[in-house]
């Protein structure tokens, strides 16, 4: 049986690529299963690894949520909790995210790529939310996290409209952090990669831990939070600050 979310390890990154691609890695409850399994696995793995980079296999992030289970769910009035359960789970990680968006990502696929902390995307990727289309709400956790990344009034012309907006409309706009020419994506993706690789992995999960638990706070209290609950330097900091004064002269 095909793998429907594989797994590949370099140089202390975990790539997570959606495996569907004949159904343009739509999200079927088998493959979320799948990636489930992945995130548990990866949760525990904090010293061994420092970033996960979730992306789709044959040049597509994902079409969204399998729209043959939508059927049967509205048929059956269902509310699939575990869904927005195993997304939350890629949001709580303990390592950064980084979702790579090439092709399609609409409507379940984008609140799955929300979940990350960077989206990277090429500027033939197309980024839609599509669910009044369908006559659908999300319950992922879309119309909570789309706001907070791109502001209230662009959050509702992309979910009024349901357009398809690009890889640099994407950018413009703050929902993705960079955009790339196709041809120069691999290699930018791997630059920015090794950019947080190399730094300290305890101290990025600290500033991961601060961020999520300081969203909403006021100023006053995020600031008590930080003094209060500050989890101190990171194991190998003498041996990093020791090397910005390697070779100066005292």
């Amino acid at each position: 049986m095909t793998k429907l979310v594989l797994r590949e390890n370099h140089a202390g990154a975990a790539v997570l690529t959606l495996n569907r691609p004949e159904k343009l890695n739509a999200l079927s409850k088998e493959l979320v299963e799948c990636l489930d399994e992945h995130v548990e696995a990866i949760a525990r793995e904090t010293k061994t690894v420092g970033l996960v980079i979730l992306r789709g296999a044959g040049g597509n992030f994902s079409a969204g949520h399998d729209m043959s289970e939508v059927l049967a769910q509205v048929k059956a009035h269902a509310k699939p909790h575990y869904y927005v359960e195993v997304i939350d789970k890629v949001a709580n990680l303990p390592q950064p995210v980084i979702s790579a968006v090439q092709g399609h990502c609409s409507t379940g696929a984008l609140e799955l790529a929300l979940a990350a902390d960077l989206i990277v995307a090429t500027e033939g990727a197309q980024f839609c939310d599509a669910y009044a289309r369908w006559g659908l709400t999300p319950i992922w956790g879309l119309s909570l996290r789309l706001p907070h990344r791109i502001g209230t009034a662009k959050a509702s012309e992309m979910m009024f409209s349901c357009r398809t907006y690009s890889g640099r409309e994407a950018q413009e706009m703050h929902l993705a952090n960079f955009c790339y020419p196709e041809e120069q994506f691999e290699a930018e993706l791997a630059a920015l990669a090794a950019d947080i690789l190399a730094n300290s992995w305890y101290s990025n999960q600290v500033n991961k831990r601060a961020l999520l638990e300081s969203d909403a706070l006021t100023l006053r209290d995020a600031h008590a939070l930080n003094l209060f609950k500050n989890e101190g330097l990171a194991p190998d900091a003498l041996q990093r600050v020791g090397k910005f004064f390697k070779g100066r002269k005292p």
